[in-house]
């Protein structure tokens, strides 16, 4: 008896893009104009020359600060800056180099079979492609995300907790989740803006809408902010 064909499993459908009115379309784009208008051109404080030494540093940073990860890769990259070195270091080699940020032990482990992925299966070379990219030990979708975002080989919105939290204190997002974030940015933002996004949000809740007390003295969109009112008197 022939077996019935299986069912194909159903797409993934596409967030639905939120309905925006013509007055929350003009504030969402003069927030993107204001924050281009400091800087138009916006990069990851993270030092790199590859996308090797690129996703390795990103990668390092998760739950680390960038500050930090830099003073580790100052040294390590002096001597280990391709897949090829790194795999010669070796595991227990890589650990004194990042044992000033947290999680270094797993991250050594990851770094190290990430190198190995690479030398074995794309002739030490990083694959720029998402799925690719997020298959790798220690990458998931946000360090791809920043790793495709930075390169300009995908505009993409990585959220970490500076993006969750500007985005939801200028009414940009309702998502109580990095991935919902993720997408009700993507549906909003101007697509113009869409490859900065990422490092405009992050550098603003970096360093002017930081988390216990936001500065929105020196705020450029202080004026376009629903939260606004609950960080200054009246």
């Amino acid at each position: 008896m022939t077996k019935p064909a299986a069912k194909p499993k159903p797409r993934r459908k596409a967030p639905a893009k939120k309905r925006l009115s013509p007055a929350e379309q003009a504030r969402i784009a003069e927030i993107f104009r204001r924050f281009e208008d400091q800087e138009s051109d916006p990069r990851t404080e993270l030092d790199y020359d590859s996308p090797f030494t690129l996703v390795t540093a990103v990668a390092l940073s998760a739950q680390a600060t960038d500050v930090s990860v830099n003073k580790a890769t100052a040294k390590l990259f002096k001597v280990a800056d391709t897949p090829q070195k790194m795999l010669a270091l070796g595991e227990e080699g890589l650990k004194p180099f990042i044992s000033s940020i947290g999680l270094y032990n797993s991250k050594a482990k990851n770094v190290i079979a990430m190198s190995r992925i690479l030398v074995e299966q794309y002739g030490g070379e990083v694959p720029l492609d998402r799925e690719k990219l997020q298959a790798l030990p220690g990458v998931g979708r946000k360090t791809a995300s920043v790793v495709l975002n930075e390169l300009r080989v995908e505009p993409a919105i990585a959220v970490d907790t500076h993006v969750f939290r500007v985005s939801h204190r200028l009414g940009l997002a309702t998502g109580k989740t990095p991935d919902q974030v993720e997408a009700q940015l993507m549906a909003i933002v101007p697509d113009a803006a869409k490859t900065r996004a990422h490092h405009w949000l992050i550098l603003h809740g970096r360093y002017v809408c930081v988390a216990r007390r936001p500065k929105c003295e020196e705020c450029v969109v202080a004026d376009l902010c629903p939260s606004r009112k609950l960080f200054v008197a009246p």
